[in-house]
């Protein structure tokens, strides 16, 4: 049983965690920042603002890499 709970919890640390933790880490805080900000105002818009900022950076980051 361990080793399923094992193979789980990686299955999803790869899958969300992926190649870059940074873009994790940026997307976990645009959704929390999301969640804050939405209580005052509208807040649909800050997600897709900060994925669309990182983009470059990933892209950046990749291909130096290479």
């Amino acid at each position: 049983m361990t080793a399923k709970i094992r193979a789980f919890v990686a299955f999803w640390y790869d899958f969300i965690v992926g190649d870059d933790w940074r873009v994790a880490l940026g997307v976990a805080l645009a959704v929390a920042a999301t969640a804050a900000v939405h209580t005052a105002m509208p807040a649909w818009w800050l997600l897709p603002l900060v994925v669309a900022a990182m983009l470059p950076f990933t892209l950046w980051r990749a291909t130096r890499r290479h």
